[in-house]
């Protein structure tokens, strides 16, 4: 059972990986934005419900992130 459940999630996950190459997420751009990053990371784990209509689509706030003390 746990062999099979692994191969399910392997190919979920290639599924996924294709679905995340076909709308061009691994380009050559090398500065990557929170949002680019969460919307790929999110395409490639909804792996085949990509392809039955889900987009899904992550929004990153502008987070402030703690400055070191002066």
């Amino acid at each position: 059972m746990g062999r099979l459940l692994a191969i399910v999630v392997v190919i979920w996950l290639v599924i996924g990986v294709l679905a995340a190459f076909q709308r061009g997420y691994f380009g050559d751009n090398k500065d990557v934005s929170c949002k680019e990053f969460a919307d790929t990371a999110l395409t490639i784990v909804a792996g085949p419900l990509n392809y039955v209509g889900l987009n899904p689509k992550v929004e990153c706030k502008d987070v402030k992130a703690p400055q070191p003390s002066q």
